[in-house]
């Protein structure tokens, strides 16, 4: 039997970063195993859910690269099918109709809370005879006596008695399935073998398998993921900074980078913290996945997020940080080679975003200098220092890096100054302050024709603020 697991979201928001978790952890271990993976959308909740939603929700699959072998199926095309099972539940006595109004629940809910009871449905209707013409929902007959007993693959084993579980409603008074039948009825359809989920769904699993047990099909293995949260301990939500995944790849991370930071939430292989996609798939296995909630760390993605950006492909970076480049208004392609410009700037910026703004002096000139670099560099003589690195730059036949290292070297050793005395105001001329590489190497890439427009501003500048 094909091992195969699913990722089956509720569209009715974006697909946030405990999401993402989850289906990377079903994707890595359907890969890991040579299984399949499939993409389920729990469409359902016909109020809450939206088409914005489905479109946000692959989109950040798409972008993390967590392609599905299977779907993506949508819940609301295979209505006909729940209300088959449902159907053959009733007529098997596993199922029956209650009346109970939404008033008498209130109460009962209201008295077994006085009495210190856990709330839960009395049974009223069980062996009554309700017409089907009458309002009325479908309960699942829970077996009244007995245990459900599981291993989960990540917490060990798990039972609960059945005392503990109520009649579940399995299709509400609008003629629609609820959850727990829908998603039992896809994952036996679907061949799931294993079912990776939030641990917010444990208390379903009893109920679950209860139902799997009542149609006769296999119940499939079950492994709950502790919840992510956020730096102060409460779980990770919109206020501890960005939760969806589409955002991460606004504020310019690397999705190698943000699975990377996923997978390592909660599952570990020894002192290991940068993995490929490739290692993930070779050496996830759920048995490693830790049983206690992680806490989701900025600084430590925006860490590994720089890593991926240093030792990555050049080319690659560059292609996504153009995009970043145009948020600036900046076409790439009127100026340097991008790929040039990665390399040089790579290392001083811990995103895309970061990347693209320290990058920006080299495709157009800059509105004003950074208050503080150019109270260090233009200052004393610094304006004859620019004036006469200009006159040997501006003679240079050829704008290489070595040439342009002489030119400074030649103008240093004219002056009879020390090197940053000439280095330190053409750099701040030529970036404005923005973190650059070696001097000749930013030279370079910025060209003749703005390097020489700078300086003579500087020196302007310089004159006007004496």
């Amino acid at each position: 039997m094909t091992l195969k697991t699913r990722f089956a979201p509720s569209p009715t928001g974006y697909l946030h970063v405990g999401g993402a978790r989850t289906a990377l952890f079903s994707w890595l271990h359907a890969r890991h195993h040579g299984g399949r993976f499939v993409l389920r959308i729990e469409d359902t909740d016909l109020e809450r859910s939206t088409a914005e939603s489905v479109n946000a929700i692959l989109e950040g699959m798409t972008w993390l690269g967590l392609e599905y072998d299977e779907g993506p199926f949508y819940q609301t095309h295979r209505f006909d099918r729940y209300n088959q099972v449902i159907d053959a539940l009733l007529e098997k006595g596993l199922a029956y109709r209650c009346s109970c109004s939404k008033e008498r629940l209130e109460k009962l809910r209201e008295e077994q809370m006085a009495a210190k009871q856990k709330p839960r449905y009395d049974g009223h209707c069980r062996d009554r005879d309700v017409s089907p013409d009458e309002p009325h929902v479908i309960r699942f007959r829970n077996p009244l006596e007995g245990e459900v007993e599981f291993q989960d693959l990540i917490r060990g084993r798990i039972a609960v008695s059945n005392a503990e579980l109520d009649d579940l409603i399995i299709r509400r008074s609008d003629g629609s399935p609820t959850y727990n039948l829908t998603v039992v009825v896809d994952d036996h359809d679907m061949g799931i073998t294993h079912v990776i989920r939030g641990d917010d769904h444990i208390n379903n699993t009893p109920r679950q398998i209860n139902l799997y047990q009542a149609m006769g099909w296999e119940v499939p293995q079950f492994a709950h993921v502790p919840m992510i949260l956020g730096e102060d301990g409460s779980r990770l939500s919109k206020r501890h900074g960005a939760v969806s995944v589409m955002q991460y790849k606004e504020q310019g991370y690397l999705p190698e980078a943000l699975l990377n930071y996923l997978v390592r939430l909660g599952w570990s292989h020894g002192d290991q913290e940068i993995f490929s996609v490739d290692e993930m798939i070779e050496r996830f296995d759920l048995k490693d996945v830790n049983r206690a909630p992680s806490t989701f760390n900025t600084e430590k993605l925006k860490w590994l997020n720089q890593q991926y950006i240093i030792h990555g492909d050049p080319a690659r970076v560059a292609h996504l940080v153009s995009p970043h480049m145009g948020d600036l208004g900046i076409d790439p392609a009127q100026g340097p080679d991008l790929v040039e410009v990665v390399k040089a700037q790579r290392e001083r910026a811990a995103t895309l975003v970061e990347l693209a703004q320290i990058s920006a002096f080299y495709y157009r000139d800059f509105e004003q200098y950074d208050e503080k670099a150019a109270k260090k560099a233009f200052k004393g003589e610094a304006d004859q220092a620019l004036r006469a690195v200009r006159e040997r730059l501006a003679a240079l036949e050829d704008w290489q890096r070595e040439p342009l290292h002489q030119a400074v070297t030649d103008t240093v050793e004219a002056l009879g100054v020390g090197f940053g005395k000439v280095a330190m105001p053409l750099r701040v001329a030529v970036t404005g302050g923005s973190p650059s590489p070696d001097l000749d190497l930013t030279l370079h890439l910025v060209g003749r024709e703005a390097t020489l427009r700078r300086i003579d501003r500087a020196i302007e500048f310089i004159q006007s603020n004496r």
